[in-house]
């Protein structure tokens, strides 16, 4: 379980460019909070958590706006690691079997699985076509 978790994690970190056609999860932040952003957290330094902080601290001025957005956000990223999830459990044994030596991150995990898709399960190749096509 413990490596399933690692997958997914990988996975999620490298799935960026799958994100890249629609608006990313900051940028749906980014757009529904920039009223907040700029009245009382423009001072706040982006990463590690800080931002949200803001929103925290300042969550009873929050506009409606940018509540949606937030939920909007982690409705996204719930969705993301679900179907990640998904994928890491339906493909361990291939990882394991077919992509051990392969360094997790950037989707090297899945471009390792898609060259070697002759062998990958069909329960896994299943799992790739319905989280990644």
């Amino acid at each position: 379980m413990k490596y399933v978790i690692s997958i997914v994690v990988a996975m999620l970190l490298g799935m960026s460019a799958n994100l890249s056609a629609q608006d990313t999860i900051v940028d749906t932040v980014v757009k529904g909070c920039a009223t907040e952003i700029e009245n009382f957290c423009s001072q706040v330094s982006p990463g590690e958590g800080r931002m949200l902080a803001c929103f925290y601290a300042h969550e009873d001025k929050l506009s409606g706006q940018c509540q949606y957005a937030l939920y909007q956000a982690a409705n996204t990223l719930d969705q993301a690691v679900s179907a990640l999830q998904y994928v890491a459990t339906e493909c361990e044994n291939d990882i394991i079997q077919h992509c051990a030596s392969v360094q997790m991150g950037e989707g090297r995990i899945i471009e390792c699985l898609r060259s070697n898709s002759a062998t990958v399960t069909e329960s896994c190749t299943r799992a790739l076509n319905d989280v990644f096509e």
